[in-house]
């Protein structure tokens, strides 16, 4: 199982690593990452591997989402399966 995860906001140094740990943290390991920075704003998006989360996966993207609450990002995540079925149509 795989999911993708996406962060926005103002740019800070970190973000990568920040989120990169909580993933380490939980078993979640990162596929596939791609991340730009237009002038101040930050945008990354990941494939990431669930197989082997230590938590839930709503638990794991609640602590994402806190996390990038705390930094002052919008970190989403969802499942792949949800994913592909939104970009079907």
């Amino acid at each position: 199982m795989r999911a993708v995860l996406t962060v926005v906001g103002k740019d800070t140094v970190g973000i990568l690593a920040k989120v990169s740990s909580i993933c380490a943290e939980y078993n979640a390991n990162v596929m596939d990452v791609t991340q730009t920075v237009m002038q101040d704003l930050f945008a990354m998006t990941m494939l990431i591997d669930i197989n082997k989360l230590k938590i839930g996966f709503s638990e794991f993207s609640d602590k994402l989402k806190n996390a990038g609450s705390d930094m002052g990002l919008q970190i989403h995540v969802m499942h792949e399966d949800i994913f592909n079925s939104m970009h079907r149509i």
